[in-house]
């Protein structure tokens, strides 16, 4: 067996050589890069910039070979995205060194410095700049690796040959292609793109994008074409149309999508000077400046848009145009691949039902018919057993596009078709996507167009607004759903009792339609809706339902700000708020739309704490809306003697309550349900006037995080270093009750989360309550506040404090409104400024909208009766919270 001999060492004119060609291919490789940085939205030489960063790289790797001396029989061959000649900036350069069957790369050499030529050529890569991915096999081995794993395989279908043995390489192309087996190299790909999809939540909406690897990314268009290529169909898009798997309009549109997220891809390694595939916030405005894309200012019109914001709606146009596409491709080469032996089913004279899927029954059927555009959803929703649309009908869809116009909009016959499919009791959700993956939806309802791929740089939502509205639609849909009620049960009851669900339905379609325009979102989709209800009244709109819709819609936040800003136990707010809904349909109608909305916005916004304020929200208004005026005195009593039915459970002395509720005023019960007044005073009953802090913990009624009781001598910075300790410890306060009894003892309760839970909550509970007891007790002085880092989203678009104050109803307590980037601490330090000041907090609300804060506090002090005061407290707050 020949082996390879070792190789010199090297000379000093060697290293100057090598360092020459370092130096001119990096030089080189800058003035390319130079081009990507420069400002300009043109796709159209980016291919011939890919292509010519391959050509300068393959000049440099064939004088390193030439410089190793590696024996003839070897060639040097460039695979996988290098192969394609297709190198971005700074993409590894994948080569094989391909072998003769039976040369043995072992030296055998035993010297003061083995190595081979292999080793030399490979180190002298990595010193001239070249990022190298280097493989080294005979071409028996690279056809057994390809058989076991289709990676290897992926990586060698595009194999191009750099240097060495043109004839060795003839013979492994040879025998490669001879071992492809078309069929299963389709299945495995398939099941990788699912695999992959998957990873990236199977939507290519994401805030932060992989451009190569999401849905809809150049990875998608790569299998296509390596599919294609294995099944002989073509190893161009243009030879794929020319084989009749695409259209020439198919293929246009295919290279205009591939060039953009071909330069998107270039300018992400060119600036980021690493590779970078994602399309980070960091980075967002910087790539959108070099397409020329700057940010605008609100002109009354529309919002201010940032020039991120246009960069990545037209990024998320070309990835779901790429979907489709390449859904159509994929599904027409399984097609050629397995002719299918299913029979054409008829479902009526424009459709056929085969292997599950829906077929045209001519190509032309949309242009001709445009109303099968949307009796195609209404069949996908009615028929058993269809689960999909085929290749045919997916490609009859995307070129009938241009059919779905406004006289398509204003046809009675498709607006009773939409409706139709909105009443269907199944389906309902899949339709709706399927139409928004299609671009039908967006072509039916005109104002949805204008929110497809649209971005909400508000550090709340991490969905696209069309996204965020059919995840909406889901949340509804599923309250209506049996096999979902384990999740809302209190949702899916109320649903259960729902006479007509599309109402719902359709006010989730508009709620926030109108963001993008300026102005208030609500009341545009409002205006929106109103319009879409008139075209629809003669299909089942009726003005009452019309009239609810439009509530709906124009009030979909309403509900949520009240329960999470405002003091629910105050019989003012729940009559104010009563007054607005009006009536019990209209409250039940609201309640549903608003748990719904808040699910789809973050899978971190929702928590089971604000599900309990919405709920007790309702309830109350319910109570109200049904003829039981407030009546605080009632409602007190009530609470009383409920708590003392608990107490008497729990086995507590006939009046062991007396001592403790002696000293608590209306404003304790009215903020507290009996069950949390039980715990209270089963665990501060032994403790009244004792003049020595209590701290007691539970796992949170409403069944996540603890609920945190204090009871302590008041003194001025108490409360302050309440939020310190669970600053310190990592819990973030949801909210909390602040009062002080009349034996001037302080009774506060919080709802906190831990950001990382350490175990069990009973460990938990017992760190808490030492822990807490020690920070309270602690004489010395609170520590400054911590500097923490914000997280990337809040670097990239940060929000500017706002502060706003102003009396309550009564004019007897203030109310301190706090807008801000969410970081740890941001409680303490709100609590620092208001502690210096002498202010009590009565009543703390902490809104939590995904990195975001919205956070009340109902507060008293002789401060606040000072209007020089009252601004320097405000200046001080947004000074703190700028400060972090």
């Amino acid at each position: 067996m020949p082996s390879i001999p070792p190789c010199p060492p090297a000379t000093a004119p060697d290293l100057a050589q090598l360092h020459a060609l370092r130096d001119a291919y990096r030089q080189d490789k800058a003035a390319l890069l130079a081009t990507l940085r420069a400002p300009g939205a043109s796709t159209r030489g980016v291919r011939s910039l890919l292509h010519r960063l391959s050509s300068l790289t393959d000049g440099l790797l064939c004088r390193l070979w030439d410089r190793a001396q590696l024996p003839e029989g070897m060639a040097l061959v460039a695979v996988g995205g290098y192969g394609r000649a297709q190198l971005f900036p700074y993409s590894d350069v994948d080569v094989l060194l391909l072998l003769p069957d039976g040369m043995s790369v072992a030296a055998g050499h035993a010297g003061a410095a083995p190595c081979t030529p292999i080793e030399t050529f490979i180190g002298s890569c990595w010193d001239a700049g070249l990022e190298v991915g280097s493989s080294v096999r005979s071409v028996a081995e690279c056809l057994s690796e390809a058989a076991a794993d289709v990676t290897v395989q992926t990586s060698l279908l595009e194999a191009r040959l750099l240097c060495g043995n043109a004839a060795l390489f003839d013979t492994f192309r040879q025998r490669y292609d001879a071992q492809m087996d078309p069929r299963a190299f389709l299945v495995a790909k398939t099941l990788e793109m699912r695999q992959r999809h998957t990873k990236y939540e199977n939507t290519p909406y994401a805030l932060e994008p992989n451009c190569k690897e999401s849905p809809g990314g150049l990875r998608d268009l790569q299998l296509i074409q390596w599919v294609a290529r294995a099944a002989g169909l073509g190893r161009n898009w243009r030879e794929l149309a020319a084989s009749g798997l695409a259209t020439p309009f198919e293929v246009q549109q295919i290279e205009r999508n591939e060039a953009l997220l071909f330069l998107i891809r270039a300018r992400l390694h060119a600036l980021a000077g690493r590779r970078e595939d994602r399309l980070v916030f960091d980075l967002q405005t910087a790539v959108a400046e070099t397409f020329g894309y700057r940010s605008t200012a609100p002109d009354g019109q529309r919002l201010a848009m940032r020039a991120s914001e246009t960069l990545m709606r037209r990024y998320y146009w070309a990835a779901k145009a790429v979907s489709q596409l390449c859904q159509i491709l994929l599904l027409g080469i399984e097609e050629r691949l397995n002719p299918s032996t299913h029979e054409l089913r008829p479902i009526n004279p424009r459709f056929f039902e085969k292997a599950g899927m829906i077929e045209v029954a001519s190509d032309d059927l949309y242009e001709r018919e445009p109303h099968a555009v949307l009796e195609t959803f209404l069949l996908y929703e009615t028929t058993v057993g269809l689960k999909d649309l085929s290749a045919r009908t997916l490609r009859a869809l995307y070129n009938a596009r241009g059919v779905m116009d406004s006289e398509f909009r204003r046809d009675p016959a498709n607006r009773a078709l939409f409706m139709q499919i909105l009443q269907q009791p199944a389906g309902i959700t899949h339709a709706m996507r399927l139409m928004n993956q299609t671009s039908v939806l967006g072509r039916y309802l005109w104002p949805f167009r204008r929110i497809v791929g649209q971005m909400q740089h508000d550090l709340f939502h991490v969905y696209t607004v069309d996204q965020h509205i059919l995840m909406v639609l889901r949340n509804v849909r599923r309250f209506f759903m049996a096999e979902h009620a384990h999740e809302y049960p209190s949702c899916s009851q109320l649903a259960a009792g729902w006479d007509k669900p599309w109402i719902l339905y359709i006010a989730a379609l508009f709620h926030d339609i109108g963001k993008g325009r300026g102005g208030d979102h609500s009341q545009i989709g409002a205006q929106e809706v109103r319009r879409f209800c008139r075209q629809h009244a003669a299909h089942g709109i009726t003005r009452e339902d019309a009239r609810l819709i439009e509530f709906l819609v124009a009030e979909h936040l309403t509900m949520s700000q009240v329960a999470q800003k405002q003091d629910l136990s105050d019989p003012d707010v729940i009559a104010a708020f009563a007054r607005r809904v009006g009536n019990e349909r209209y409250l039940t109608a609201l309640y549903l739309l608003t748990v719904a909305d808040i699910r789809g916005t973050s899978p971190k916004v929702w928590n089971a704490w604000k599900g309990k304020l919405l709920e007790d929200l309702y309830h109350a208004t319910l109570r109200t809306l049904g003829g039981r005026a407030p009546d605080a005195a009632a409602e007190i009593e009530a609470r009383k003697r409920e708590a003392l039915v608990l107490l008497a459970l729990a086995s507590q002395p006939h009046e062991a309550h007396k001592k403790l509720w002696d000293t608590l005023d209306v404003s304790y019960f009215m903020r507290h349900e009996a069950a949390d007044i039980a715990w209270h005073t089963r665990h501060l009953s032994r403790h009244v006037g004792a003049g020595k802090p209590v701290v007691r913990a539970r796992q949170s009624l409403a069944g996540e995080g603890l609920q945190v009781l204090v009871y302590a001598p008041d003194q001025s910075d108490l409360f302050m270093r309440i939020c310190g300790y669970f600053d310190r410890a990592g819990f973030s306060i949801l909210d909390a009750r602040v009062h002080t009894a009349n034996n001037g003892h302080a009774l506060d309760t919080f709802q906190v989360v831990a950001s990382s839970q350490p175990g069990a909550y009973r460990e938990l509970i017992h760190m808490v309550e030492n822990d807490l007891l020690r920070a309270i007790e602690d004489p010395r002085p609170l520590p400054e506040p911590t500097r923490k880092r914000v997280s990337r989203r809040v670097k990239s678009f940060p929000i500017a404090p706002r502060v706003t104050l102003r009396p309550d109803e009564k004019a007897q307590r203030w109310l301190i409104s706090i807008s801000a980037s969410d970081r740890a601490g941001l409680l303490y330090l709100v609590a620092r400024v208001l502690s210096r000041h002498g202010l009590s907090v009565q009543l703390a609300k902490v809104s939590t909208l995904g990195e975001r804060v919205e956070d009340v506090f109902l507060v008293q002090g002789p401060e606040m009766q000072n209007n020089a005061r009252q601004i320097q407290i405000e200046t001080e707050l947004l000074q703190a919270l700028a400060d972090q």
